[in-house]
């Protein structure tokens, strides 16, 4: 039994202000407790190399738990699991205000992320369809990138003038989320009734992997997708220790600020994306994927302050040009064969091991003494080859 979405609800419907609210709420926890936990690790004196760690353990979490929360969000009504996921990042974000190990509440922030995710993007095709469905991810992607933007901010100011009330504010916004989530209206589950049993899940999940790598459009919005979230991520942790280098600036908010610049270009990005691509014209997002990689190897040789900030506003126009589109790609073929809650945690089992792989090289080059500037401009030339050998194996096909 697949899912299926109403035609004629507005775009603005009550239930999308509060899955977007959530949203908000959500993802300015994740960001603002990223950089609050990084300021933390630096009070504690824990080593350069060990904070990629830290975001190696949260995607973890994703791979580890990926062939369970897509059938958890399709068995139950998704507000309801959006909830509890937001109950456990709130767990987590609190543990730490009360002094345990940053890492393990960290984890625990990271089960409660993967849990999440399938649900708030796989309940969006239970709230629209059609073309309205890239309008609505959009939304998504708007919301989350102005989370991010004043989450990162936010983690970064307020660690630098005391870091316990950085975490708190984290838990806080966690506590938000909970509390919009409660305004989803209650809808059915889009496929009850499933096995619980390890085996069943475990065999439905892989089966699943499947049936989308083997669909030539998933396969390719999985590739580019994986892409890009591992790229974006590694580039978080590279502006942390880029910007001393570089502009010899050693607080807490100046990434902070360049990561909002990469937010702000973003939000732009997916507009532009609403208004200028469809379904049926998806490869028009491309050539934007190859600019990405062009454009950090442009950024890292910046010694300047401005051009890095126009830079990053750049590359942020061009990622959420190159993502949305192929989001809506994937739900929207994935909710056909899969269901939607399916199709979104294989892409975070594809995402995150992107995330994984690229952090722990870019872990390993700074263990070994690889100068930054010389691991961004490499990063950002690998990056544009394999959208480009994406984009080329897409014509062919």
């Amino acid at each position: 039994m697949h899912e299926s979405a109403p035609t004629n609800i507005p775009l603005w419907s009550k239930g999308m202000k509060a899955v977007i609210a959530a949203q908000f709420l959500s993802a300015f926890g994740d960001n603002a407790l990223l950089f609050a936990t990084l300021a933390l690790l630096k009070a504690e004196f824990y080593p350069d190399w060990s904070q990629p760690i830290l975001q190696m353990v949260f995607v973890g979490a994703y791979i580890v738990f990926a062939p369970f929360v897509g059938q958890i969000a399709d068995s139950f009504p998704k507000g309801r699991v959006m909830m509890m996921a937001n109950g456990l990042k709130l767990v987590g974000a609190a543990s730490i205000c009360f002094g345990v190990n940053p890492f393990v509440g960290y984890t625990l922030v990271g089960v409660g992320a993967a849990a999440y995710s399938p649900a708030k993007y796989g309940i969006l095709g239970e709230l629209t369809t059609g073309d309205k469905l890239v309008k609505a991810n959009g939304l998504m992607e708007s919301s989350t990138i102005a989370a991010i933007l004043l989450g990162s901010m936010a983690g970064g100011i307020l660690a630098d003038w005391h870091v316990l009330a950085s975490l708190g504010v984290c838990a806080l916004a966690y506590a938000g989320a909970v509390a919009a989530n409660l305004l989803i209206p209650r809808l059915a589950a889009a496929r009850p009734g499933q096995s619980w049993r390890f085996t069943p899940m475990t065999r439905s999940f892989f089966n699943a992997c499947s049936v989308l790598w083997h669909n030539g459009e998933t396969r390719f919005s999985l590739v580019g997708t994986s892409l890009f979230w591992g790229a974006g991520v590694t580039l978080r942790f590279l502006l942390v220790l880029w910007v001393p280098v570089a502009l010899g600036i050693t607080d807490n908010a100046t990434p902070t600020y360049l990561n909002a610049m990469v937010a702000v270009g973003i939000v732009v990005g997916a507009g532009l994306a609403a208004k200028l691509v469809t379904l049926e014209t998806v490869a028009r997002c491309m050539p934007a994927g190859i600019l990405i990689g062009v454009g950090v190897v442009f950024f890292s040789l910046q010694h300047a302050l401005l051009p890095a900030y126009g830079l990053l506003l750049l590359i942020g126009v061009l990622g959420g040009f190159f993502v949305v589109p192929l989001n809506a790609l994937l739900q929207e073929r994935g909710k056909r064969s899969v269901g939607a809650g399916n199709a979104i945690a294989v892409q975070n089992l594809g995402e995150n091991t992107a995330m994984l792989l690229m952090l722990g090289l870019y872990s390993l080059a700074v263990k070994v003494g690889v100068p930054v500037v010389g691991v961004g401009v490499g990063f950002g030339a690998l990056f544009a080859l394999a959208i480009a050998a994406l984009w080329i194996w897409q014509r062919r096909r």
